[in-house]
């Protein structure tokens, strides 16, 4: 439970920050406006398209008597939504980083910045870091159909497909989502998507808490938009908290300090090889420093 809010309390900290930081804030709204149009678009096509698509695969029913024929393609068609809906949530953020990769990395730079510390870089060119996350969001993507094929299966279930599948529907979106979004960071610390993945599984409470709640609020028209660089912001902070070094125990201060921190930031799984450079101090909070994680860019 202690990660949970403490994802959420990341969600809220890179709020506050593009909030306090104005003009970072209209910067970063600009990617989020153009891919709001390109899906509304898209959904609104989905909508007037669905029950034609589920007539069209489901031909034997078409001699079923009133109201089961309603009944039953009425249910496809939701789900057919909801999966749209789905994946709508799911590639919106890779769309949009895509879109304003320029834009949401020097963000997070300048939230590494103002934090104090070194400002890690990943030394690539723009179209090198442009080539990886399209590479690597097709990667989730397909990871991502996988669980929404399922889902979708499931959602069949009396009951179930009406309860426990659409939270594990959002669970899977903010999971997924917290990784697109800290890929930003991590990217520039050198950390590929496999090393990402390991991150995150090692905290999936704390994915779960920061990506949920941004999910349940995407589903609000316009407010992914305007959510979408506090997010970023927010996924900077929580990196810089799972690849910093420790602090050194300095003695009574140093145990304070730490004890003013949120509970619950254990280190990463091994295997990550050499600690990462420290990135400097974090208020107090955000979360206890762990252990940096390694790897670095093939080719």
């Amino acid at each position: 439970m202690s990660d949970l809010a403490g994802g959420f309390r990341y969600l809220l900290a890179g709020q506050r920050w593009v909030l306090g930081h104005g003009r970072w804030l209209g910067f970063g709204l600009l990617p989020g406006l153009v891919s709001l149009v390109l899906y509304a678009g898209a959904l609104i096509g989905l909508g007037f398209g669905a029950d034609d698509f589920v007539a069209w695969v489901t031909p034997f029913a078409d001699d079923w008597s009133s109201p089961w024929l309603a009944v039953f393609r009425g249910f496809l068609t939701a789900l057919v939504f909801g999966l749209g809906l789905f994946l709508a949530v799911i590639t919106f953020t890779a769309v949009t980083l895509l879109i304003g990769q320029p834009f949401y990395e020097s963000l997070s730079e300048e939230v590494d910045r103002g934090e104090g510390g070194e400002v890690p870089e990943s030394g690539l060119s723009l179209w090198r870091e442009l080539w990886i996350s399209a590479r690597d969001s097709v990667r989730l993507l397909g990871r991502v159909l996988l669980y929404g094929v399922l889902l979708f299966a499931l959602g069949f279930i009396p009951v179930i497909g009406q309860t426990v599948v659409p939270a594990l529907g959002f669970c899977v979106s903010g999971y997924f989502l917290t990784q697109e979004l800290t890929s930003i960071a991590l990217m520039r610390r050198r950390v590929e998507l496999p090393g990402q993945l390991a991150l995150l599984r090692s905290r999936r409470m704390l994915a779960l808490g920061f990506g949920v709640p941004l999910v349940l609020a995407f589903i609000v028209p316009l407010v992914a938009v305007f959510l979408m660089p506090g997010a970023v912001a927010g996924a900077t902070l929580m990196v810089r908290d799972l690849t910093a070094d420790p602090e050194p125990d300095s003695g009574s201060g140093a145990d304070a300090g730490e004890g003013a921190r949120a509970e619950g930031f254990g280190p990463p799984p091994e295997g990550y090889g050499p600690p990462a450079t420290a990135y400097g101090t974090r208020p107090a909070g955000y979360g206890r420093p762990t252990d940096g994680v390694g790897g670095g860019f093939n080719g």
